[in-house]
């Protein structure tokens, strides 16, 4: 009869190591993922709000980009993955104009943690995530 003391617990040690390690990896991903999908929903949420606010078109792309730069910031959103499109409705019409509603769209990509930069592993293991937010602008915009 073999003497097996002690290893159950060797045991539960190895099976609860292999499993744990991919589980604490999930939730890293998995939270690394979500902060940037709330980056660029508030981001586009921001952008959309500084458009239909600002005084004239300039002044829109000027602040909308700074803006989009602060909430990118804030949230450790890379700002070489991120893109901006701006529409309009309706279509045809100068975007923004007045009594417009303005559609932003902000995508960007999230790197997995822990992938190394080894012939582009990590750029091949991201994902994207994008955030739109629709604001009217007032019938007065770019007359004051």
């Amino acid at each position: 009869m073999r003497d097996d003391d002690g290893s159950a617990a060797l045991e539960f040690i190895t099976v609860g190591v292999i499993l744990l390690v991919p589980l604490v990896y999930l939730i890293i991903a998995l939270g690394a993922i979500q902060e940037q999908t709330l980056g660029v929903e508030a981001a586009a949420r921001h952008v959309a709000r500084t458009i239909a606010l600002a005084p004239d078109p300039a002044t829109a792309a000027a602040t909308s980009e700074r803006v989009l730069a602060d909430v990118s910031g804030q949230y450790g959103i890379d700002e070489g993955s991120t893109g901006l499109t701006v529409t309009c409705f309706p279509a045809g019409a100068a975007c923004p104009s007045a009594g417009a509603i303005v559609t932003v769209t902000i995508t960007a990509s999230v790197a997995l943690p822990l992938m190394p930069a080894v012939f582009g592993s990590d750029t091949a293991a991201a994902i994207g995530v994008e955030g739109s937010a629709v604001q009217k602008v007032s019938r007065l915009w770019g007359t004051g």
